[in-house]
């Protein structure tokens, strides 16, 4: 027994670290999204070629390892519809970052934990528990006052609150349909190539649409091209364990990550670009906290196991 519990325990202690530097670096690739806002870059433009420099990394980074890299239409399919399901509240956050500040955005993503459990609820991936319940109902009442402070503060920008807070709901279909479509014999690191450059081919066609005549600026300015070379950096190594996560952790567990972002963000957003602390931030982060104890307190933990034909 001895021998049987020291790989699970490593398993585990991995699995933190994974979620620790995955949530640290997600919180993190929005400061850098709000800083090269400020400095001018066209916000989806910036995020487009960042995402497709780091999906070639990420693809050259496969190749390197001998990973499997079939292509065929299932793959396509789970290139494109995980690109989308990525794409959107990155370009959301990126967007609506310029109106409601950076903590406020990396809050949002405190929330995809407890919308994933539903969903895997709903589709029969998880049981019901009291606890677990509880501890969604507490999570979600912080971030229902969260938002209302937050949206009664801003003059305007009530519109990109309520966008704001539809980020969880697509992350959460993003984490359940990369589990339940997972494709056999393909490498974690070759998908989140594909997840990226799927990503990058969903943004296309906005940024064509509303910053053509604006792409020059990305290499028109010295501070800008290093912020994109920063971001290409994080993006790079955060979507290589973001599908560690996944793959050795299951869905439930990976979108503990934006528990993680929405601390380090706020912290970051705080103290380093000198926002504000939102009203009621306190109360409001106490309900996330217990309910995030509460739901991992819940008896019977019954957590989705990942793929078991993903390749390494």
């Amino acid at each position: 027994m001895t021998n049987s519990t020291k790989p699970r325990n490593r398993t585990g202690w991995y699995a933190l670290a994974c979620l620790l530097l995955v949530g640290s670096l997600l919180a993190l690739s929005l400061v850098v999204a709000k800083i090269a806002d400020g400095a001018g870059a066209p916000r989806l433009s910036f995020l487009m070629v960042a995402v497709t420099g780091a999906g070639v990394l990420l693809l050259a980074l496969a190749t390197r390892q001998r990973q499997p890299m079939r292509l065929d239409r299932r793959i396509v399919e789970y290139a494109l519809v995980s690109g989308a399901l990525f794409a959107l509240p990155n370009a959301l956050g990126f967007l609506a970052v310029r109106h409601v500040g950076a903590g406020f955005v990396s809050l949002s993503f405190a929330f995809p934990i407890l919308v994933t459990w539903v969903i895997a609820v709903g589709l029969g991936m998880e049981r019901v528990n009291a606890l677990r319940l509880l501890g969604v109902l507490l999570g979600l009442a912080g971030g229902v006052l969260l938002a209302w402070a937050k949206a009664g503060g801003m003059q305007g920008a009530q519109g990109w609150v309520a966008l704001v807070l539809t980020i969880p709901l697509v992350i959460a279909l993003g984490n359940i349909y990369r589990t339940l479509r997972w494709p056999g014999e393909a490498g974690p690191v070759y998908l989140a190539a594909l997840m990226l450059l799927g990503g990058a081919l969903a943004l296309a066609p906005f940024v064509l649409a509303f910053e053509a005549q604006q792409l020059a600026q990305l290499l028109g300015s010295i501070g800008v091209l290093r912020l994109l070379l920063a971001e290409v950096a994080v993006f790079t190594v955060l979507y290589v364990f973001y599908f560690v996560l996944q793959k050795i952790a299951g869905p439930v567990y990976l979108s503990q990550i934006g528990m993680v972002a929405a601390l380090v963000g706020t912290l970051i957003a705080v103290s380093l670009l000198g926002e504000t602390v939102p009203p009621y931030l306190g109360l409001a982060g106490v309900l996330v906290v217990l309910g995030a104890v509460l739901f991992h307190r819940g008896a019977a933990r019954r957590e989705t196991p990942p793929p078991a034909t993903a390749e390494v």
